[in-house]
């Protein structure tokens, strides 16, 4: 994929930048998204959900020193969660009409070089969500700590043993959303925490959407990590067999019924543009 006319599909395609603490990480992943799509994509937004250091300085000064224009700076007026911060930038970019979101986390964990990898398969209509996955690649090479490898693969073990799927990981934060497939589920209803990424996932899944996972590197440092592991793996495995009961007619979740449409937020007071 080459950039650079004005019909470049880059054009409909936002970079979302999800950032909480991440002053120390931030220049370093907008240095490293290549040129050909840093130069032609047409949006790339850090959204700072509340950060106590100074992360939203650090985007505005490099957009004012790098002459990234197309930078733009949301700084949310409180913390929304990460599952509440990814609501309001999907709505976000549903809204401004482009055709494709990727999330690229601000810790640098995940490679910005990877972009146009993982964004081929949505731009070419052949996927409605791509997702990057380090457990079809070597997770443990890359630094994944042994203990995160093995409640991974338990994790999607379980899952893809509920939901009938095969995939390698649920728990990637390297994504791409095809915005049509965005409308088409009701992700404002999903939580605020980080077992957003699963409940999402079983929401295409419901709906058949089409997924695909690629291979990605792995980078763990010594950026700090806010996931109590625990909590998150017993809210993955309560959300995941509370679908399996929705669907076997057990109880009725309003998350997965298929009478909920999207239901839209009103974020225009939810954060500030800097």
């Amino acid at each position: 994929m080459t950039a650079s006319t004005h019909t470049d599909p880059l054009r409909k395609v936002a970079i979302y930048i999800p950032a909480f603490n991440a002053a120390g990480t931030l220049a370093k992943v907008l240095d490293r998204i290549p040129e050909n799509v840093k130069s032609v994509v047409g949006e790339i937004f850090v959204v700072d959900n509340a950060s106590q250091d100074n992360t939203s300085i650090i985007a505005v000064d490099y957009r004012s020193t790098k002459g990234l224009h197309q930078l733009k700076v949301l700084k949310n007026k409180r913390n929304y969660g990460y599952g509440g911060s990814q609501k309001l930038a999907y709505q976000y970019c549903i809204e401004k009409g482009y055709d494709a979101v990727v999330m690229l986390h601000g810790d640098a964990q995940y490679a910005p070089e990877k972009l146009e990898y993982l964004l081929e398969p949505i731009l070419k209509g052949e996927a409605d969500m791509v997702f990057g996955s380090r457990m079809a690649g070597n997770p443990m090479g890359g630094g994944m700590p042994l203990y995160k490898f093995l409640g991974n693969r338990f994790l999607t073990t379980v899952q893809n043993q509920i939901l009938g799927t095969k995939l390698t990981e649920f728990h990637s934060g390297y994504r791409v959303y095809s915005t049509k497939a965005l409308k088409q589920v009701p992700f404002t209803n999903l939580s605020d925490d980080y077992h957003f990424d699963t409940e999402i996932i079983i929401l295409l899944v419901d709906r058949k959407m089409r997924i695909i996972e690629k291979p990605i590197p792995t980078y763990y440092g010594d950026e700090p990590n806010y996931v109590n592991v625990w909590k998150y793996g017993l809210q993955v495995l309560q959300t995941t067999f509370g679908y399996a009961l929705h669907k076997r007619g057990f109880y009725k979740d309003r998350r997965y019924s298929k009478d909920q449409p999207l239901q839209m937020l009103d974020i225009k007071d939810n954060f500030t543009v800097l």
